[in-house]
């Protein structure tokens, strides 16, 4: 594909932008008076603009453009979307339960709460798995499908495309922390959502109007999916999703994160669903699109339809505007990427290095904060390549699949120190040890040309399964050895945790944009 003078200036000078800003904002946090707070939580400082678009700059990238609008390309169509929509809901319910909790105990990070809620056990096992998640799931994903999308509308080779994406997002991350991943994602972020749209309206155009669309795609453009479906059925959607977005929108660290970052709670609970608002344009910006891709060069997305939504981009989009495209493309990827190294840094190095070394200093922290980063993106740009194997089918689904090992132990650990207040510390860590091993056998127990007796059960129904089975073992422990007084949990004096009408009033807003959308594509 010709790159145009025009594109290359336009491309360079939006990173100048990125790099330049996120530098200036974070440049106290590169002297020697920084803190790990500075470092790991933006001094906590976030205001709600930032976090809701730093939330959605982290969580979509190139797993979405290539990983949403290759399923939307293939059988599972527009309800594909039920994850980004459904987690519209999720979060603005969590802003106004779990964020307040959070806040007043003034936690660092997820694994943290656990140690004051159970015992140290807990808060190393779940930063044990966290960790493992992002640097052998996440990092290997997200580094993979932008030197898929790199190879696809640039022509260049994955592996060294690959190391690129992962040497240039390191660089800001190392060196400025959250705080500069924060105000990198403002205009990430927003190029990323103003690139798909522009998509959208360019792919409408090429299919002749959006009756042409609707009409072509008449199959496709439904939420709700039978129950046969081996994608997202709906009994799926029903019975294991919800435990899955609690664990995004409410205890994943990469995520959370800015939450804990956040001025004050009412800038938390805006950014949350500031976030969620945005999230509303995602069947517009990427799942839409990839239908376009299927409808329009269906003899192009033969070997892989995760090649959608990059095909489009090499197809229609005219020169002068590509420049703005790779740079969103790209954008998306370092911004997420950014993140995960970040959020697995801060968990390696604050619930696993501190816990050993209390007396540790703040800039030994700090740097060893940095020096984990640089491990973890090696690691993910050696597996990434390995996700090229048509075994995986696909990368949103390989994302989704694997993310299963840690979603049912989390969650119940999380909801049942809440809602069983005398459960023990051994409830805790039992529940984060039997989560994998739960859903590891559901795995390895499901149908499959070898495995011909097996269940046929979705993997989110395997969530649910798992996630019930471990609930029932935490119920029992308390009843049968329950804590004489229930755990105090700690409590910052320096924040007003009274929610503000404005924030119950846009949630609200939020759900029935959502209830709406999924009304008219029934």
């Amino acid at each position: 594909m010709n790159v145009a003078p025009l594109d290359v200036l336009i491309f360079c000078g939006f990173f100048a932008c990125v790099v330049g800003l996120s530098a200036w904002k974070s440049r106290r946090v590169r002297d020697h008076a920084e803190t790990s707070a500075d470092y790991f939580l933006a001094g906590r400082g976030l205001t709600w603009p930032l976090i809701g678009i730093s939330i959605v700059a982290a969580n979509i990238s190139t797993e979405q453009m290539v990983g949403m609008a290759g399923q939307a390309a293939g059988a599972t169509g527009l309800a594909v979307s039920c994850w980004q929509l459904s987690g519209s809901v999720a979060i603005v319910i969590l802003a106004m339960t779990l964020l307040p909790r959070f806040l007043r105990a003034g936690i660092y990070t997820m694994p943290e709460f656990l140690a004051y809620r159970y015992n140290a056990a807990a808060r190393a096992i779940m930063a044990v798995i966290t960790v493992i998640i992002y640097a052998v799931v996440m990092l290997p994903a997200v580094l993979y499908s932008g030197g898929v999308t790199l190879r696809a509308i640039a022509g260049a080779q994955l592996v060294p495309a690959v190391w690129t994406i992962g040497a240039i997002a390191t660089v800001y991350c190392a060196f400025g922390g959250l705080k500069a991943i924060a105000w990198a994602d403002l205009l990430q972020g927003l190029a990323l959502l103003a690139g798909g749209l522009l998509v959208f309206f360019l792919g409408l155009q090429a299919v002749g109007g959006w009756e042409n669309f609707a009409t072509a795609n008449a199959h496709k453009l439904h939420m709700v999916l039978p129950a046969s479906n081996p994608d997202l059925p709906w009994t799926g959607v029903l019975g294991g999703m919800w435990i899955v977005l609690i664990y995004y929108c409410g205890l994943n660290q990469f995520i959370v994160q800015r939450n804990l970052a956040a001025r004050s709670l009412r800038h938390g609970q805006l950014g949350m669903v500031f976030a969620g608002a945005l999230w509303l344009l995602v069947p517009f910006a990427i799942v839409m699109p990839g239908l376009m891709a299927q409808q329009l060069y269906a003899d192009r997305l033969t070997q892989t339809s995760d090649a959608a939504f990059p095909t489009l981009i090499t197809q229609l989009v005219p020169e002068g505007l590509r420049g703005f495209i790779y740079a969103a493309v790209a954008g998306a990827v370092t911004s997420t990427l950014a993140s995960l190294l970040n959020s697995a840094s801060t968990i390696a190095t604050m619930d696993v290095y501190r816990t050993m070394r209390s007396g540790a200093s703040q800039r030994t922290l700090v740097w060893l904060g940095r020096g984990l980063t640089v491990l973890f993106v090696t690691a993910g740009c050696l597996i990434a390549p390995s996700l090229d194997d048509p075994r995986f089918g696909g990368v949103f689904q390989y994302i989704q699949q694997f993310q299963g090992y840690i979603w049912p132990g989390v969650v119940a650990a999380f909801l049942g120190g809440f809602v069983l207040p005398r459960a023990p510390a051994a409830a805790g860590v039992v529940a984060l040890v039997l989560g994998p091993l739960a859903y590891g056998l559901l795995q390895f127990t499901a149908y499959s040309p070898t495995r011909p007796w097996g269940h046929g059960l979705h993997f989110l129904l395997q969530v649910l399964v798992a996630f019930g089975v471990i609930m029932t073992v935490m119920a029992l422990i308390t009843w049968r050895r329950p804590l004489a007084q229930p755990k105090v949990l700690p409590q910052r004096e320096d924040i007003d945790l009274r929610t503000d009408p404005l924030v119950v009033w846009a949630g609200l807003a939020v759900i029935g944009a959502v209830g709406l959308f999924v009304a008219l594509f029934w």
